[in-house]
């Protein structure tokens, strides 16, 4: 129920996570693209956009077993166990996300039919803010006006380090290689119910 105490998300270290992996629930919250290039071994993929949705599904496997949120690097897999404590579910994070578990020489699976493998959202902000800035500056040197896109971005880094957001990503997500098939949500939820 909503309001009911919970206390704060615990984490899980790559190494603890994959002793433990046979008994946790994993839930993926990255985007359908950003998982199927690789997630942990018998993960379930429910966006942090739709979380709201999975809500009783959540709470059902919660009360058979530990739930473990990841995402690529810790970002998204806390906020998730943040609603998700909100809503009285308890869940564990794994710190570093996929990236600290492959960085520690772990498998990850692939969805069958991915012919590349998607950039971390991460990795895709990175690239278009500095592409933007890039850009920004270069045409500044032909017209000023143009140095203003630079520091929007620059501003838009700022606010997202501030308020632990990313306005970009979310632009992000939505492009065609971001999304080169939707999760079906009730197939997913179906298996964690299992």
């Amino acid at each position: 129920m909503k309001g009911t105490p919970v206390p704060s998300p615990t984490a899980l270290t790559a190494v603890e996570a994959r002793h433990r992996l046979d008994e946790l629930a994993v839930v993926d919250v990255r985007t359908p693209a950003e998982f199927a290039s690789g997630h942990l071994p018998g993960a379930h993929n429910i966006p942090l956009e739709r979380l709201a949705e999975a809500l009783p599904a959540l709470k059902a496997a919660a009360a058979r077993g530990e739930l473990l949120m990841v995402c690529a690097s810790g970002n998204r897999s806390a906020r998730a166990c943040a609603t998700l404590a909100e809503n009285g579910v308890p869940a564990t994070t794994l710190t570093g996300g996929t990236t600290g578990w492959t960085g520690h020489g772990y498998e990850v699976e692939r969805t069958q039919g991915t012919a590349r493998a998607t950039w971390a959202m991460e990795r895709q902000v990175r690239l278009a803010a500095g592409s933007l800035v890039l850009t920004g500056l270069a045409l500044g040197l032909l017209w000023p006006y143009a140095l203003w896109l630079s520091a929007a971005i620059a501003g838009g880094l700022v606010l997202s380090a501030v308020t632990d957001t990313c306005g970009l990503a979310a632009v992000l997500a939505r492009l065609p290689h971001n999304s080169p098939r939707d999760t079906d949500l009730h197939a997913t939820l179906a298996a964690l119910n299992h």
